[in-house]
This record gives C-alpha cells, sequence and structure tokens, in this order.
C-alpha cells in the first residue's frame, strides 16, 4: 500500500544510509535485543520497503514503536541521515494507516491533556494523594513508576516568572513554559527566570504560547504538532530569544522550520537554558562559584547531547556552581524515559532506566544533574531516595542563594 500521508519519510532520507552499521553500537534498542529489526539500519530499511509498497502493517508498527527516537545514531551516521525526522514521519504513518483505542487514548494524551494545565495540576494532585497514600501500587504497572518518579507536587501558586533585566537590557528572553514543566517542575523556570534576568535580559512569557508539540510529533499526530508549532511561531515572534528549559522541547523548537511555515526564524532564536547561562558565566555576567569538593553525576539527555549537540555547557554551569561534575556515560545511552516510552514499552524502559540507575552508583555521587522533565522522572524512579536529581540551572541558582546571593535578580548587581 506505501505512503498514504504528507508526512511520510523522504526517499532522499532514506537512501542517504549507506548500511555501514556504525550505528548499531549506539543504538539503545539494538544493543539489549540484538537483533537487526531493532536497529536505525532494519528500521529504515523496513521504510524504504514500504516507500515501495509494501503495508504499513502491525510488524511495521512494532518496529517503529519500539524505537526510543534518541537519535544517538545520528550522532554516529557518517552520512549524516535525519533518522529522527524519517521515524515522525513513519509514525504519522502507522497513525494514519493503523489505528486503535489505544492510539485514540495517546492522541488524547499528547494533543489535549498536555495542553491543559488544569488537567495537568488535577492528575498532579491524584498522583500525590496516591503516593502518599501507597494507592500509587495498585496502578497498572505501565504509570505505577512514572507516578513514583514524580517530584512533590509544589505546596505554593507558581510564581510571576516576567522579570526585568538587571543592568544593562541584551533583549527580550521568552521563557517556553511548556506543558508538563510548567506544572511539575515549576522549581526550573523559576531558577532560569533569575538567572535570565541577571544575565541581562527582560524575561517574558507569552500568556499565548502552547505545548510545543514534541511529544505529538514523536507519536504520530503530525498535524496536531504542526498546529502548536504554528501558534508558537506567533506567540514568540516579539522575542529577541526563546528559552527552553526542557532538553526535549529545545530540541523541537529548533526544528520548527520542518513544521510551521515560517518557522524557521523561530527556530534560529531559541537556545537551551543551559546555553544561555554558561555564555554568561564564560564572559562575566553571572558568577563562578569556587569548587566546594561536592560532586554531581552528569545524565546527557538525548535531546540535549544527540539532537542538539550540546555537552559541554551543562558542565560549565555545574562547574560554575562549585560542584565538580562526574562523567557516567561518556556514549549518553539512553535513560528510557523517552516521552510515552515508559508507559508503551515498559520493559525495555526499565531495563535502560535501571542500567542508568547503576552508572550513578558506581559514581559514588548523591546528585544528579539532568536537563530533561522525563529523564529525571525516570532516574528518581530507579534511583528512589539513593540521590538527588535536579536540573543544572536549578543546583547553580541553589548555589549562589548558599554563597550569600539570595535574590540573583539583585544582589549579583
Amino acid at each position: 500500500m506505501g505512503w498514504v500521508t504528507e508526512h511520510a519519510p523522504l526517499w532522499e532520507d532514506l537512501n542517504g544510509c549507506i548500511q555501514c552499521g556504525l550505528c548499531l553500537p549506539v543504538c539503545p534498542t539494538f544493543r539489549l535485543t540484538g537483533q537487526e529489526t531493532a536497529s536505525p539500519r532494519g528500521r529504515l530499511t523496513a521504510m524504504s520497503a514500504v516507500a515501495l509498497g509494501m503495508p504499513v502493517d502491525d510488524r511495521f508498527a512494532g518496529m517503529m514503536g519500539l524505537c526510543l527516537q534518541c537519535r544517538a545514531c545520528e550522532t554516529a551516521c557518517p552520512s549524516f541521515v535525519p533518522f529522527g525526522r524519517a521515524m515522525e514521519g513513519a509514525r504519522a504513518e502507522v497513525a494514519a494507516q493503523a489505528p486503535g483505542a489505544g492510539r485514540r487514548v495517546r492522541r488524547l494524551v499528547t494533543t489535549r491533556l498536555l495542553r491543559s494545565r488544569r488537567a495537568l495540576r488535577f492528575l498532579t494532585l491524584l498522583a500525590g494523594a496516591a503516593r502518599r497514600t501507597g494507592m500509587h501500587r495498585l496502578a497498572p504497572r505501565t504509570i505505577r513508576a512514572s507516578i513514583t518518579g514524580l517530584r512533590p507536587p509544589p505546596r505554593r501558586p507558581r510564581p510571576e516568572l516576567a522579570r526585568p533585566a538587571a543592568g544593562r537590557a541584551r533583549g527580550r528572553a521568552a521563557l517556553l513554559t511548556g506543558c508538563v514543566m510548567d506544572v511539575w517542575f515549576p522549581e526550573v523556570h523559576e531558577a532560569a527566570a533569575d538567572l535570565l534576568a541577571r544575565a541581562g535580559y527582560e524575561v517574558i512569557v507569552p500568556p499565548d504560547q502552547t505545548c510545543c508539540g514534541a511529544l505529538a510529533a514523536h507519536d504520530g499526530w503530525a498535524d496536531e504538532a504542526r498546529r502548536m508549532a504554528a501558534v508558537n511561531r506567533e506567540a514568540f515572534r516579539e522575542a529577541d530569544l526563546v528559552v527552553a528549559d526542557a532538553a526535549g522541547c529545545g530540541a523541537h523548537l529548533k526544528e520548527y522550520g520542518h513544521w510551521t511555515e515560517g518557522g524557521e526564524e523561530l527556530a534560529a532564536k531559541t537556545a537551551d537554558i543551559t546555553e544561555v547561562v554558561a555564555e554568561a558565566i564564560a564572559d562575566g555576567r553571572l558568577p563562578r562559584l569556587p569548587e566546594g569538593g561536592r560532586e554531581a553525576a552528569v545524565q546527557d539527555p538525548c535531546h540535549l547531547r544527540h539532537a542538539q549537540r550540546i555537552v559541554d555547557q551543562p558542565r560549565a554551569v555545574l562547574a560554575a556552581a562549585g560542584l565538580r561534575p562526574v562523567e557516567i556515560d561518556p556514549g549518553g545511552q539512553c535513560c528510557g524515559a523517552a516521552g510515552l516510552y515508559s508507559a508503551l514499552e515498559p520493559e525495555m524502559s526499565a531495563m535502560l532506566g535501571r542500567a542508568k540507575a547503576d552508572q550513578v552508583r558506581v559514581s559514588g555521587a548523591d546528585t544528579v544533574a539532568s536537563a530533561n522533565p522525563g529523564c529525571e522522572i525516570q532516574l528518581r524512579t530507579f534511583l528512589g531516595r539513593e540521590a538527588r536529581v535536579a536540573h543544572p540551572v536549578e543546583l547553580y541558582r541553589e548555589a549562589l542563594a548558599e554563597a550569600g546571593f539570595e535574590d540573583v535578580r539583585v544582589d549579583l548587581l
């Protein structure tokens, strides 16, 4: 039957694979299964077969569904095959050609639920109550782990994030509040806003912004992802800089040229918060604290390391906080969170989560720095109380406060 939607993988993308196999050692699912069908080149071969007329059947859907979309293969690929873009197109075809009750529920979650702060807050309160009473143990295994790994719900409303620039203004920085970040990780937003202001940016939070659309795109709901991208394109039009403090969101924003007409402009002015803070530290707009002897294990989110190719900046932020960054995985293998993956592929996700937790244990660090919400939840799930997990800018802001800079917007002037 072949492809049926306009979102299908491009033939030139699929044809770029030279079958060299350099992607195999870095692919988490191939390493765990040893199966060619669970490798990037195997999946690209399957996509090419569909492009030539093979049907999008359950086997094809299973091959695509097992992929974490970590994009480690892109880092290793000598032909620069845009595997992430091809996978999003393949999943759009699966969504169009193999619908079902389960997929309809996933569509509701990624395109509607995540855009509703009220619904997310309600579910967060339920999850917190279930965890306090132990009722979460009765939940299906596919969501039990995620409830365990959530941060405790905030006890106070999120403060206003808009900030005036400290000193000479460098421009207007718009903060993407996103979906789960806004409800589950408000402390990270606060840290990001404070540091941006001290770095010389007027911080604005456009009220008409929406979810970045990454999870919808990754799950195959391309039309909805395009609509979200168009909304954000307009919402952030007046900003000089668009800042994301979730690695997955930043990676998706930087690829808006693929998702909406005129999206290249927004993509070009998007930065991850660790990029902006590290630059401000390097040129003296934010301070560098002396090393205090504490260590922080560094977990590289896939969409920071492999999609955005950001590696040094989180480490620079931690070092400026007086922490000694500890490497746990030079190759940056996926932790197994991958958006909805922990619920859809719980066994594969758990194997990767346990492996990542073991890497932290071997390091001996009692603090882990991770710049993505899904990774943080996954790490907390498998580490429990053995180590604290936090965003690099959150740790940096706390270090400034401990050093006497209680309000970085004022005291650092």
